[in-house]
């Protein structure tokens, strides 16, 4: 396809895609009812319907990105031979985190322990030791590489054809191996990818309004409602579209590294105030019985026990789908600022820095919420999941401090995962690396009135149905790009092995060439000092006969 046919159809996917969301921001306004109650509806099909299909295919995606971490595959780079990676592992580790993560680790940070201890365990009865336990345990399997193998395949599907093959960044050109993606069904493709990363992020987004809400509710008695989250959204909205127009190396990077010492400063808070022994031993188990258990929790169904399926519908599957409607957008993110490094050190980065910095952060924040609750000192559970982590610290000294703290990196975390999204949007729907500042603006807008929409109709719960249902299809194609990168690997390994041979059969002549040479230069030098040694033989024989000679002339001459 010529670069006037890519530029042609990326620019009628930017059209579409923007058509397409905004007449669902028009259905939301004209009849949020009815977009509440039909998303519900699909939602709950997918979850009841389709769990296990779900909790095979993420497993795989593990399975999968672990394989290419001790394969030969790990050896090649996402970019050329020569690339050499544009960021720093601090920087580098900062944004992926910032990304991938976001404003989840501080909505969910107590509220998820709380409610699989306090409200609903996933495996048994509530408020015993057991209880704590698994809350934990599935807390890391839910946080943990399951979601980073869904974002590590698909960044490392989008660097190795960017960045090693030239194409678009675009999630249809990674298909190019095994398909043809020119035309309608690249558009398609394309679309769905889009609006399944706009769909994840307005959830995020959603998530960290309704959070900030209900903080400044909790302290100061600010109304929880709609109208002050649009507020809220709108404050936000406008500084992140500034920081979008300031590029990768200026807004992004400082304030993925103003997050990461903000939310460094709250968890050694934690630490240092909250239940640190208790934190410490419950993080030491916890990550014990995660690997010990992570093959049974991977494919754990409950297809006998009606209320652990639901909670597995609720929670496992939800996060799930929320992973994989973040995947475009996180891998395009991470791919973006991964380049020049190998596949290798890119899947092991990935998978197991987030991983375990995340199970540190729910170990002292969760942990220390559990102990409140178990002790008395909290009722944490009676509070909604906006609330507690304002209850748990208030129990804590310098709640006010902390607090406010709190709020500030959900504005932060919220700030740079809509300009990040803006981005990343931005690449998708233009092919380019580096969008112009009205793609990135226009996707700003759109981004904040999807989650708007999506708060109005139904609030939080709406976020997520939408979410989930948009991640089925993009499932889907994350497949066909798994196949498509393993078969672009190999034909990759081939080259790479038919250009090692050729080198280095060129190097076994030259070797061999030299060799030769050598061969005929010593065997021209035993020649040469034969020819030498015979001469000398001549030479003395030809001086003794003339010795010789001149003796008899003498003895003649003497006798006569």
């Amino acid at each position: 396809m010529s670069n006037e046919q890519t530029k042609k159809q990326i620019g009628s996917v930017f059209y579409w895609t923007v058509g397409i969301l905004a007449a669902l921001i028009v259905l939301g306004v004209g009849a949020p009812q009815f977009l509440e109650s039909f998303t519900a509806n699909i939602q709950s099909f997918i979850t009841t319907s389709l769990g296990w299909y779900y909790l095979i295919i993420v497993s795989v995606f593990v399975v999968v990105c672990l394989y290419l971490i001790v394969s030969p595959y790990g050896k090649i780079k996402l970019g050329k031979p020569t690339d050499e990676p544009e960021f720093s592992y601090m920087s580098w580790f900062a944004m992926l985190f910032s990304a991938g993560m976001g404003t989840g680790l501080l909505f969910w940070g107590t509220a998820e322990p709380i409610s699989h201890y306090a409200i609903q365990s996933p495996t048994g009865e509530v408020g015993t030791n057991q209880a704590a336990l698994d809350s934990m345990r599935y807390v890391f399997f839910h946080w943990g590489i399951h979601a980073w193998g869904i974002y590590a395949l698909v960044a490392i599907c989008l660097a190795f054809f960017k960045f090693r093959k030239d194409a678009p960044s675009t999630i249809s050109a990674t298909l190019s191996p095994i398909m043809n993606v020119t035309g309608v069904k690249g558009k398609v493709i394309d679309i769905i990818a889009i609006i399944a990363t706009v769909t994840g992020i307005a959830t995020t987004l959603g998530f960290g309004a309704a959070q900030m809400n209900g903080g400044l509710t909790y302290l100061w008695n600010v109304p929880y409602t709609f109208w002050v989250q649009l507020i809220i959204i709108f404050a936000v909205t406008i500084v992140y579209l500034t920081s979008a127009t300031t590029g990768l190396d200026k807004g992004i990077k400082i304030l993925s590294n103003a997050n990461m010492i903000l939310a460094l400063l709250l968890l050694m808070f934690f630490m240092f105030f909250g239940s640190t022994v208790y934190s410490l031993n419950l993080f030491t188990d916890t990550v014990g019985k995660y690997l010990q258990r992570l093959p049974e929790m991977s494919f754990r169904i409950s297809p006998f026990n009606e209320e652990n399926r639901n909670w597995i519908n609720s929670w496992t599957i939800f996060y799930w789908a929320w992973w994989m409607a973040w995947a475009p957008f996180v891998g395009t993110f991470i791919a973006r600022v991964s380049r020049g490094r190998t596949i290798r050190e890119f899947t092991i980065g990935v998978l197991l820095v987030p991983s375990v910095v995340g199970f540190i952060w729910f170990s002292f924040l969760g942990g220390t919420a559990i102990e409140m609750e178990m002790t008395g000192v909290a009722e944490l559970a009676q509070l909604s999941t906006e609330q507690m982590l304002f209850g748990v610290l208030e129990h804590m000294p310098l709640s006010l401090i902390t607090s406010v703290l709190s709020i500030i990196l959900i504005a932060f975390f919220f700030i740079t995962s809509g300009d990040s999204a803006t981005f990343v949007l931005g690449m998708q729907s233009t092919g380019s690396l580096n969008p112009s500042t009205k793609i990135k603006l226009t996707w700003g807008i759109m981004l904040s009135l999807i989650a708007i929409v999506l708060l109005y109709s139904g609030g939080l719960q709406a976020l997520q149905n939408t979410m989930i249902i948009a991640a089925l299809p993009f499932s889907i194609i994350m497949i066909l790009m798994t196949f498509s990168l393993i078969k672009a690997l190999s034909e990759e390994k081939e080259d790479i092995d038919k250009a090692r041979l050729k080198k280095l059969q060129h190097q076994t002549y030259k070797h061999q060439k030299h060799l030769i040479m050598d061969e005929i230069k010593e065997e021209k030098r035993k020649i040469e000092l034969k020819r030498k040694e015979e001469l000398h033989a001549m030479e003395l024989r030809r001086k003794k006969e003339l010795a010789e000679l001149e003796q008899r002339i003498s003895d003649i001459e003497s006798n006569e």
